[in-house]
């Protein structure tokens, strides 16, 4: 996992810890830790980083997309940011067909048969990932494979996305940064112990405090 992208989050305090009220993902779990990496949209020279770190994993993955697709809204600056760096097309792709106008889910040009990379800020459980993904190859594209900057690692994304037979990829995850926050001293011992507890079996830490399973 790459320590860099986690320092570039630490450095732009994307990484929040409460437990009293815990966050609430978009899933509907309930979470002590978020991670907002819509921060580094603000930072010229972390999302240079981040662009630049995602076209060295797609070499390193052996993937060679004709077109860069973003997940609106969070992953659509980050695929224009990598779709620039190697001179190619782009379109984005909502979670679910527009309910008005052409009513389309993926937006730009987008020829049948196209190798397609999607670029994803983070991956909680997977869902809205998958349903991305499953948008663009239903509009003929040849999925390659999803580039994440942040994975909270569960166990549930990494059934869905092996299920959906569709290789996920993140430039770090949870492990990696809370390796790299406990080195630079920003986790007190009360807050290590919180997240200990969730990362043991975060689905029942999400129920005991009033989230989904």
């Amino acid at each position: 996992m790459n320590r860099s992208i986690a320092d570039i989050l630490l450095d732009l305090n994307a990484v929040a810890l409460r437990s009293d009220p815990p966050f609430r993902w978009a899933s509907g779990r309930h979470s002590p830790i978020y991670c907002d990496n819509r921060l580094i949209m603000s930072d010229p020279v972390g999302r240079k980083a981040v662009a630049r770190a995602f076209v060295s994993q797609m070499r390193a993955q052996g993937w060679a997309p004709e077109v860069i697709a973003g997940t609106a809204t969070a992953g659509i600056p980050h695929a224009a940011w990598v779709a620039d760096e190697m001179s190619l097309p782009m379109v984005y792709v909502r979670g679910a067909a527009k309910g008005h106008g052409k009513g389309n889910q993926v937006e730009g040009k987008l020829q049948t048969g196209q190798r397609v990379v999607l670029i994803e800020d983070l991956i909680s459980t997977g869902g809205s990932s998958l349903q991305a993904a499953e948008g663009l190859v239903a509009e003929g594209a040849q999925l390659l494979g999803v580039l994440a900057i942040f994975t909270y690692g569960l166990a549930v994304a990494t059934e869905k996305f092996a299920a959906a037979g569709i290789p996920c990829v993140a430039l770090t995850d949870f492990r990696a940064l809370m390796d790299v926050a406990q080195a630079r001293g920003h986790l007190s011992a009360e807050e290590a112990a919180v997240i200990a507890t969730w990362q043991e079996d975060p689905s029942a830490w999400s129920v005991a405090h009033g989230g989904g399973a």
